[in-house]
């Protein structure tokens, strides 16, 4: 079994116990994702599915602030400034991992604590156990930057309860703690104190069932008293979001929360009137399409979408002005969402050809 654990490393691979062990370590950076990591990880996930000494496959975030914090974004703005072609390898390489943690044959335990957004989110979602602590912090915040909740975005936020999906991919709404466990991205909840605790014990599972590792992840989650009595922070506002986001167009969505004219709408309003028009309406269109759409079409499609982006204007504007000059007052182009036309849309999601991401 490969064993990589220099400190240097920007993930470790360990065969721990029974398990694979993943940790991504740039804690510095909040673990974001990178070309590297993700080419070290996806071979490794396969020899450990294949392996029949491993039983099940961990992966978490190095420190205590992050899990991953999303994928290295910068990087790839700033090799595009400097006409090197990284878009088409990483949103590929990133994107055939999301499916082979979907498709893994072996229980895959997702640790989420601290910050867990964009390709932090796919790294776990898209796997059969997803533990979520008191400090983590939930988010698809794409919007703002000119981009799309990707990473398989459009298949798991149409199928949370309600309109919630819609909702949280507009307007990049920061779910934290025991919420993201209510809103159904975490499948468990556990005390941040137990976590080594319930690390150990999983590793200590002698040729352990999923069934197995079920149980120890429901015990840890059943003993855990935080949060416990308080309801769904967004349960008041669900009917809003259900009724408001509804709608097929963003136009419309918009009107609705005008006409709500509560407080919570407003808010939302707000923040949705700072987004990039053209990420606002690729997304919508995203998850009412990726909502009927099996995981691999919907990764089809936003490999599509991503290198569309990477051709325009909005993402690259949105990484300045939110990571790099950090103005946080970015010039979208088009500036107004009537200039989005459908057939501008029609664009990002065409087909690739012989580019197009196959599996």
């Amino acid at each position: 079994m490969s064993k990589h654990t220099d400190a240097t490393e920007e993930v470790l691979l360990e065969k721990k116990g029974c398990a694979g062990v993943i940790t991504l370590n740039r804690p510095k950076l909040l673990n974001t994702l990178n070309v590297n990591m993700i080419q070290q990880i996806y071979p490794q996930l396969k020899k450990w599915e294949q392996d029949p000494e491993t039983f099940l496959i961990i992966i978490k975030g190095a420190g205590e602030k992050a899990f991953c914090a999303g994928g290295d974004i910068r990087v790839i703005s700033e090799a595009k400034n400097a006409n090197q072609e990284l878009a088409p390898v990483f949103f590929r390489e990133e994107y055939m991992l999301n499916n082979a943690i979907a498709s893994c044959q072996k229980p895959y335990v997702a640790l989420l604590h601290g910050i867990t957004m964009g390709g932090g989110v796919g790294l776990s979602v898209h796997g059969q156990f997803r533990v979520a602590t008191e400090k983590c912090l939930f988010a698809m915040p794409e919007t703002a930057i000119g981009l799309f909740p990707d990473v398989g975005g459009g298949y798991f936020l149409p199928r949370l309860q309600g309109k919630l999906g819609y909702f949280l991919a507009l307007t990049g709404f920061r779910l934290k703690g025991r919420d993201v466990y209510r809103a159904g991205i975490a499948t468990h909840f556990v005390d941040s104190e137990k976590l080594g605790m319930l690390e150990e014990d999983l590793l200590a599972l002698k040729s352990p069932s999923k069934e197995n590792v079920a149980a120890v992840l429901e015990n840890y989650h059943t003993e855990c008293k935080i949060d416990r009595d308080k309801s769904f922070t967004l349960e008041e506002h669900m009917d809003k979001i259900n009724s408001c986001f509804s709608a097929n167009t963003v136009e419309q969505i918009i009107e609705n929360l005008q006409q709500d004219g509560s407080s919570f709408a407003l808010e939302q309003l707000k923040v949705i009137n700072k987004m990039s028009p053209t990420s606002l309406k690729i997304t919508l269109r995203q998850l009412i399409e990726g909502s009927s759409k099996t995981l691999q079409e919907v990764l089809t499609m936003e490999y599509r979408l991503s290198q569309a982006c990477m051709r325009g204007h909005d993402f690259h504007e949105g990484v300045r002005a939110v990571l790099i000059d950090k103005d946080q007052s970015p010039k979208w182009k088009p500036a107004d969402l009537k200039e989005v036309t459908d057939e501008y849309l029609n664009n990002y999601f065409k087909s690739l050809g012989s580019n197009d991401l196959k599996f």
